[in-house]
């Protein structure tokens, strides 16, 4: 793992070099446009951040402009660790963020299809219980009470589920399970996480990822809406 991290580091400086327009070989600086500052974005998330055949780069686009910015920061300040994010972001500051945040919330593109489950109907039927009305008695609340119930997120700050690989899905509840992937405090989705078994996180990664989108896949807006949970990073 450490190789492929240093790997893609130097693969990531590489692509950045080679994106550099002509100007740069003349001694003058390159135009700052918003193409060349997701350049090393558009290498993994897409062109224009539709998401790649890749299980672990996910679709960006359209996503909650405060939750990309918040992820841009948390990547920067280290909270969330992938090497190549950490490298790329380490030098840039929040005005930066803000624009980019901006430019892919704004972007509105058709989903892909949704995966092909090799879930069992028994972990299909799991996975849909979780995500809709969760486990009262352990104190797992649905997925859509926080996601909405589309599925597709809630503005300022809360990502859609829709659109994303199973591993993806199932790589990052695993990390805020075991504390890799943290939020401010108090970290409701570590605290949600970590009541979720192995089985449980498999079938509701499946299900997920097995959802058409919505016609309407835009994130719904916050109005009078409250987490069901006290999250660090929301407003109550």
């Amino acid at each position: 793992m450490f190789l492929a991290s240093v790997l893609w580091i130097v693969w990531a400086a590489a692509a950045l070099r080679a994106a550099e327009p002509p100007a740069a070989a003349k001694g003058e600086a390159p135009p700052d446009t918003m193409a060349a500052r997701v350049q090393g974005c558009a290498t993994c998330h897409g062109k224009r951040g539709e998401g790649t055949q890749d299980d672990y780069f996910p679709r960006i686009a359209g996503k909650p402009k405060g939750y990309l910015f918040n992820q841009l920061r948390n990547f920067h300040d280290g909270h969330r660790s992938y090497p190549p994010m950490n490298y790329l972001l380490a030098y840039l500051h929040d005005d930066y963020f803000n624009d980019m945040a901006e430019y892919y919330a704004s972007e509105e593109l058709p989903f892909a299809a949704p995966e092909v489950t090799k879930l069992s109907a028994a972990q299909m039927s799991l996975g849909a219980a979780l995500v809709r009305t969760g486990v009262a008695s352990r104190g797992i609340p649905a997925c859509m009470t926080c996601h909405g119930v589309q599925l597709t997120g809630i503005n300022p700050g809360i990502p859609g589920l829709i659109g994303l690989h199973s591993r993806y899905i199932s790589a990052q509840l695993e990390s805020w399970r075991i504390g890799t992937r943290r939020a401010a405090a108090p970290d409701c989705m570590h605290d949600v996480a970590r009541l979720l078994t192995e089985a449980e996180i498999t079938a509701v990664a499946g299900w997920l990822a097995a959802q058409p989108a919505p016609p309407n896949h835009a994130p719904a807006q916050q109005g009078s809406w409250k987490t069901p949970l006290l999250c660090g990073s929301q407003p109550q």
